[in-house]
């Protein structure tokens, strides 16, 4: 994006995301030296600053839904048309999102980074072999890595690439359900008992971590096989205590109280609700030194 003048001795322009500033010569033309540390109190409330801070301010929007929609086809592993991610291909933030994202085609064999979406071409990715190949199938995933049986191969491939992914895949944190649970087991208590020092704090850590809050729960919607489970890590109650823990970990179908026994919550559903468990564990008050 060019510079655009903002008065007679400033030009504003859009750099790495923020309005900076740059002072002008007295012919008009640009000192790259002149660069301004700060925006200068005399254009901060000029048209052409104001507009381009919400232009910015709508490119970050714009980004985070873009990573947060193929977080969702992610998550869920839903077939995603080949020809949509060509047409969004374009678009800085959809690209930043997609980029090296590891998509399935068809077949077996077809599996890679994703590198390039073209309508006409198909889609252009990085197989296990290293090899740059062409897929063209109707439809792609883009598989929660709990279900990549070559994870740990996709993981050591993409560190000799340099992978870098916008949006979490096969870096993600993963739980493998238990093979062999007890029929009547209905709760994980592994990350139960995480203490903060509020309510409050507690759900300020959930819903910073994109979490909802639905009474006494912390809880997680998750689509797994066509099927949509809720996660729910339980709270204490703020009325009663002051201080605030993390109760234990239980699977229902939709929003649905009852609990399921944990050999029918399927691998993606049981990985997404120990992630969240997890998480709430890590942000829990540490007790310092001497304190009581």
């Amino acid at each position: 994006m060019g510079w655009l003048a903002a008065g007679d001795t400033y030009e504003v322009a859009l750099v790495e995301g923020r309005v900076v500033a740059r002072s002008t010569s007295a012919a008009g033309t640009a000192s790259e030296g002149k660069r301004e540390r700060t925006l200068p109190a005399e254009i901060r409330d000029r048209p052409e600053v104001v507009e381009l801070q919400h232009f910015a301010e709508w490119l970050d929007r714009h980004a985070a839904e873009c990573a947060a929609q193929v977080a969702t086809w992610m998550v869920s592993s839903l077939p995603v048309p080949t020809g949509l991610l060509a047409r969004v291909w374009p678009d800085e933030a959809w690209q930043a999102a997609l980029r090296d994202i590891v998509v399935v085609g068809e077949g077996p064999d077809e599996v890679g980074f994703l590198r390039d979406a073209d309508e006409s071409d198909g889609l252009r990715v990085v197989n296990l072999d290293g090899e740059t190949v062409r897929l063209n199938p109707r439809t792609v995933t883009m598989p929660h890595p709990v279900l990549l049986p070559d994870l740990e191969e996709l993981r050591t491939f993409a560190a000799e690439l340099g992978v870098v992914q916008g949006v979490e895949q096969i870096h993600r944190a993963t739980w493998p359900a238990p093979r062999e649970a007890d029929d009547d087991a209905d709760v994980v208590t592994e990350f139960a008992g995480a203490e903060y020092r509020s309510w409050f704090h507690l759900s300020a850590r959930a819903t910073s971590l994109g979490y909802r809050i639905s009474g006494s729960r912390i809880v997680d919607r998750v689509r797994d096989a066509g099927r949509v489970f809720t996660a729910s890590v339980g709270m204490s109650d703020p009325y009663t205590e002051e201080k605030a823990w993390t109760g234990g970990l239980s699977w229902s179908h939709g929003d649905g109280y009852r609990s399921l026994p944990l050999h029918e919550v399927g691998p993606v559903a049981y990985s997404e609700g120990m992630r969240m468990a997890a998480a709430l564990h890590a942000g829990r008050t540490v007790p310092t030194d001497g304190a009581e």
